[in-house]
């Protein structure tokens, strides 16, 4: 049987994200996935993004290390993980315009019986974590994603994240993910590679599910 396969399609902006998707695609790894780690691009210009400090540092820079997240990527996928940072309490408008663009792959049904997850951070202490997690929750049931959250299937989980998903605050980008937050971004990469495996199997002749 062929390894699972993982896509990681996240937008980060200051990094703290993208340090959760890293983090996920370890316990993805670990458990035996293949993994695409893709970066969700912005669609305003250097002019805009300079507007704010080190915004388009990083994305230049960010841009460098990984991939657009594409069409291709989505269909390849047996599980896709998305991560966003919080936008008022909601998912950023990088991301969601990937989503958005897999309507394409949802017309045809190739989106159906993947397995579907979702982590975020935020700056701001109570700043959206959770209510931007559940909002993707949403274009993922259209999309025909079975959604697999982290419930507290885990020690982790008792001392970091949410039951719906890895999640971080960064107090204003003065802190980054520390080992027990990372340590639930690793169950995460375990636990959706994990459910991916027990439907592949499912669907593969002669094998007992």
């Amino acid at each position: 049987m062929s390894k699972p396969k993982v896509l990681i399609a996240f937008y980060s902006r200051n990094s703290s994200t993208e340090i959760l998707a890293n983090a996920i695609a370890q316990g993805a790894i670990e458990e035996g996935a293949e993994v695409r780690l893709r970066r969700a691009r912005e669609f305003v210009g250097d002019e805009i993004m300079s507007q704010v400090p080190g915004w388009r540092e990083n994305a230049h820079a960010m841009n460098e290390k990984y991939e657009a997240p594409s069409e291709e990527d989505a269909e390849w996928a047996d599980a896709i993980v998305f991560g966003t940072p919080t936008r008022f309490g909601s998912i950023s408008s990088e991301l969601k315009a990937y989503i958005d663009g897999l309507g394409g792959l949802w017309f045809q049904g190739k989106l159906n019986g993947k397995v579907g997850s979702v982590f975020g951070s935020t700056s701001s202490l109570h700043g959206g974590n959770e209510s931007t997690l559940l909002s993707i929750y949403t274009p993922m049931a259209h999309l025909g994603l079975i959604i697999v959250p982290l419930g507290y299937a885990d020690p982790a989980m008792l001392k970091a994240g949410t039951p719906y998903g890895a999640t971080h605050v960064s107090a204003r980008d003065s802190l980054k993910p520390d080992d027990d937050h990372l340590a639930v971004a690793r169950f995460q990469g375990r636990r959706v590679t994990s459910v991916a495996r027990g439907l592949l199997h499912a669907k593969t002749p002669g094998v007992a599910a």
